[in-house]
């Protein structure tokens, strides 16, 4: 565990063990959560909501489309209350599917800003992942970057590298192009980005950095938390990575949309038999401390304004985010991937 986020798990429960009477076994009440996180630092979290409310916290791990498809599959006899997923288009799917129940929670929408959050109440943003331009320090002037639609121009023939398109992180890339500049110019700009690419897609984030520095190309779409990893990876092989590459943030000029931004968010299930302590779990996972950990854990950006970063991610520089309603990601998927799939992008 990141030791700053271990020192304020640390504070969390000193504060819950001050200020709150321990709760009797009598007293035990249930939320089941069926999470595709899979960080050390959720758990911890999930103890110390079950510390402050006396509800206990039964957790199921699995892939992402592995939980979503279990849930559909268990109908009305799922246990679970929860779903706690990556990416908004994820988390829409499982609304589209009827999987999801919407609620309304004053907490969560004092909390978490608007366009994180589903204007029916289905799933709200729980941390923030930003898909930005990732160069090589050694052949690439950042001063030569400047936007995504930018990635499509001739300069970069044979020197983008990305992971393959059926990922929904580039789905929801994809997604997010629609609804900046509209069907049309997205198809142009996948033509040309697919006309740069170093190399077929293939691997994950983590490969698209490893390949930058080798110099299989000069330029990936990647999280930047992958970036975090590496450079704090306990490996000399990742920190030497990483000190090849550095983030770009696109679309900052003035009054431009500014960079992608996407979520891992949660929602309450459909069936769900404990809904009130569900609602109870997604607003305690908002709370200025949970955020603090959960940030700085898994080295995402938090939800909520104004919780501190983790210090390498707050090293790469602020940013403007792309302020569309993250459920936009999941509407235009269809049409994104119809985009890339007649794009040549695999």
């Amino acid at each position: 565990m990141h030791r700053l986020a271990t020192g304020l798990l640390l504070a969390l429960m000193a504060a819950l063990l001050l200020g709150i009477p321990v709760v009797s076994s009598a007293q035990v009440r249930e939320v089941n959560v069926y999470s595709s996180r899979h960080y050390d630092t959720d758990d911890q979290i999930y103890a110390a909501f079950t510390a402050q409310t006396g509800i206990r916290v039964n957790l199921i791990e699995g892939g992402e489309d592995e939980l979503i498809e279990r849930i559909r599959s268990e109908g009305a006899n799922s246990p679970a209350d929860v779903l706690i997923t990556v990416d908004a288009g994820r988390l829409w799917r499982a609304q589209q599917a009827g999987l999801l129940q919407p609620i309304t929670s004053p907490t969560l929408e004092a909390r978490i800003p608007a366009n994180l959050r589903d204007p029916e109440g289905y799933w709200v943003g729980l941390s923030k992942r930003a898909r930005v331009i990732m160069y090589s320090t050694e052949r690439v002037n950042p001063a030569d970057l400047s936007t995504y639609e930018a990635l499509a121009d001739p300069q970069w023939r044979g020197k983008i590298i990305v992971r393959s398109s059926s990922h929904v992180y580039n789905q929801s890339l994809m997604s997010s192009m629609i609804e900046a500049i509209g069907p049309d110019a997205t198809e142009r700009w996948a033509r040309g980005l697919v006309a740069n690419f170093a190399r077929r897609p293939q691997g994950a984030d983590t490969d698209q950095l490893k390949a930058v520095a080798a110099g299989e190309g000069d330029i990936a779409i990647t999280n930047t938390y992958y970036l975090a990893r590496l450079t704090k990876s306990d490996n000399s092989e990742d920190r030497a990575v990483a000190a090849r590459v550095a983030p770009f943030f696109p679309n900052q000029g003035p009054g431009d949309r500014g960079a992608h931004v996407n979520i891992s968010g949660g929602g309450v299930v459909a069936t769900s038999r404990n809904r009130d302590n569900a609602v109870a779990f997604l607003e305690f996972l908002t709370s200025d401390i949970a955020q603090a950990v959960f940030a700085q854990g898994s080295n995402e950006y938090p939800a909520v304004p104004g919780t501190p970063l983790d210090p390498v991610l707050a090293s790469f520089g602020s940013f403007r985010e792309d302020a569309v309603n993250a459920a936009r990601y999941g509407a235009n998927s269809p049409l994104a991937l119809t985009i890339m799939d007649r794009a040549g992008w695999r």
